[in-house]
């Protein structure tokens, strides 16, 4: 089968899809690293809903797609952004989401750590809301006997006044919380409500806030994670983490190096990419085990185009290809998201997506990847 590709500047082009995939088998969790798949929801397409309505998700599909990343050694980062939190999915299926997940994860014996954050809330929330928000997702989290990862909240960006009003909301909840928790920092390219967290748009100020943060309860924070898309930041940063404090790369540009690390250190991961890549990236961590590090580069290197091509600005649409790049491996029989995010992204731009992911041999059935990416290019209008 030959493809015609639409390229952005109006024209098509011929594509060859490859005949087979990379052989990647099921494999145990990797021991050097801890690794965090940021999992995307499967939204159910016979849904009559509307870009506003609560979401419908389709749970058999969903549940099955994080079988598939524990099966491969992965653990599950569940309710973060990859899966559209403040993006279509509201809190009440966050919550049934994070307790059907939790669920799952006792069943299998998967690693699981789920996003707690403020998203119940309405403009306008005073503190003592924001504060209240997070207390009541944090007991639910933690009642499902996940690890809760404390997520960067857009009604405390809103609401804060100062430095210290983040210092007083996350050394509250840290106090309360039974087990070390994830503290997440996502920088505005992902969500622009977030510009100035930590009470300062310059990061080197707010950098010195969060880290008084962490400085002060050591002991409740198994780790940082953070998403800025700056890697000398975040080696900065992990190299001024107290002792038994990790860093989770959340850096979708860089996170082969930072994996990878230097003579004074590394980060683990909590990445939306690993979604797509999740077995190629179990392998090359495994890599890591046998202290292969040329190895694992081998393997991960090469996915870089592609995540820089799923992450290019707007950043907090790549969600859209994360889910197309699903729809095109067999893990969910139709390119549907909640909150009609399939939309979010150009022709082009999806054309592009598939051809990488199918040059480094992503799909298990390429296929039945190249059949379902020629009937979306005919029904849009692209010949075949």
């Amino acid at each position: 089968m030959t493809l015609r590709l639409p390229s952005p500047d109006g024209t098509t082009r011929p594509y060859e899809p490859r005949t087979t995939p990379l052989a990647l088998p099921p494999g145990p969790r990797p021991v050097s690293r801890t690794v965090f798949s940021a999992a995307h929801v499967v939204a159910d397409p016979y849904a009559d809903v509307s870009p506003d309505s609560p979401a419908a998700v389709d749970w058999d599909a969903t549940l099955a797609f994080r079988r598939h990343l524990w099966a491969h050694g992965l653990g599950v980062a569940e309710a973060m952004d990859t899966a559209q939190r403040g993006m279509g999915l509201d809190w009440p299926t966050a919550a049934e989401l994070i307790r059907r997940s939790a669920a799952e994860a006792r069943a299998v014996g998967g690693l699981i750590a789920c996003g707690v954050g403020t998203d119940q809330l309405g403009p306008s929330a005073t503190l003592p809301q924001v504060w209240s928000a997070y207390e009541e997702q944090l007991a639910v989290v933690e009642g499902a006997g996940a690890r809760p990862i404390l997520m960067a909240s857009r009604a405390l960006a809103a609401a804060a006044r100062s430095p210290e009003d983040y210092v007083t909301v996350y050394t509250d909840l840290l106090r309360q919380t039974a087990e070390p928790v994830i503290l997440h920092w996502l920088g505005p390219m992902f969500d622009p409500a977030l510009d100035g967290y930590w009470g300062s748009s310059d990061l080197d100020a707010a950098t010195e806030t969060f880290l008084e943060v962490v400085a002060a309860h050591p002991d409740k924070v198994d780790g940082i994670k953070v998403s800025l898309l700056d890697a000398r930041r975040e080696v900065e940063l992990r190299r001024r983490l107290p002792d038994g404090v990790r860093c989770y790369t959340g850096d979708d540009f860089h996170y082969p190096e930072l994996i990878a690390g230097d003579e004074q250190g590394f980060s683990h991961a909590l990445l939306g990419i690993f979604d797509p890549l999740g077995p190629l990236a179990a392998e090359a961590v495994r890599a890591l085990d046998q202290g292969d590090t040329a190895a694992f580069r081998g393997l991960l290197d090469p996915t870089v185009e592609l995540s820089r091509h799923l992450f290019r600005p707007p950043t907090r649409f790549y969600k859209t290809g994360v889910v197309f790049l699903a729809w095109l491996a067999g893990h969910q029989s139709h390119f549907t998201m909640v909150g009609g995010l399939q939309s979010a992204r150009s022709l082009p731009h999806l054309a592009r997506a598939y051809e990488l992911a199918d040059e480094l041999g992503l799909f298990p059935d390429p296929a039945l990847a190249a059949d379902r990416v020629k009937s979306l290019l005919s029904v849009s209008g692209v010949p075949q």
